[in-house]
């Protein structure tokens, strides 16, 4: 299934425009039930505007909401970004640790957050489990539907060699972001359709 996905998105790569670890950091944050196009589309200003943690907590929180007002739960995720700042500048410096354990200690941050941020900005072996990801493991029974995103990392790392996890995790996430679609899979031009569990119902 890797070796089918790598010939269909040879490139994939994570989508998030960034610079340095912060800025992915703070729009891996943002991501969270939101697509990736939205948030480049806001962060193209904010990481004009904020180049550093203590330029996030220069400002009032009701400026920085506003600033990322079209974004959902951008209220919580405002008062994350500032949290996160602040133990950033507190506890190491203002630099954003390379530890995935250490990065889930941020405010906002979970484990998929840590695990792009660890796999994209310092080339750590992760595998981040996002919806597509999550969806396109179960669809084609790699995973069981009742697994948690963690089982279903879990189940992942144990299947894929260590060195193709991150690769790996990007190339699900294009096979489920632009083929196998949450909405309207593209079944019929499916190379692994014998393998999918909703696939062979959709084409029948």
């Amino acid at each position: 299934m890797l070796a089918v996905m790598d010939d269909m998105f040879p490139d994939a790569h994570c989508e998030l425009v960034h610079e340095n670890a912060f800025e992915l950091v703070v729009a891996t944050l943002l991501s969270a039930q939101c697509t990736d196009v939205l948030v480049n589309r806001v962060t193209k200003d904010l990481f004009q505007k904020y180049k550093s943690p203590e330029d996030y907590l220069a400002v009032p929180l009701e400026e920085l909401q506003q600033d990322i007002r079209s974004i959902g739960l951008y209220r919580n995720k405002a008062k994350n970004i500032q949290k996160l700042s602040q133990m950033l500048l507190d506890e190491f410096g203002g630099v954003v640790p390379e530890d995935r354990d250490t990065l889930t200690r941020l405010p906002g941050v979970g484990r998929k957050t840590a695990n792009v941020v660890v796999s994209v900005a310092f080339d750590v072996p992760a595998l981040a489990v996002d919806t597509h990801v999550e969806r396109v493991s179960k669809r084609l029974g790699v995973c069981r539907w009742k697994d948690s995103p963690l089982q279903v990392e879990e189940t992942l790392m144990r299947k894929t060699p260590m060195e193709k996890w991150s690769k790996a995790h990007h190339q699900m996430i294009f096979f489920g972001r632009y083929h196998c679609k949450a909405q309207n899979p593209n079944c019929p031009e499916c190379p692994l359709l014998e393998r999918c569990r909703e696939g062979k119902k959709r084409v029948k």
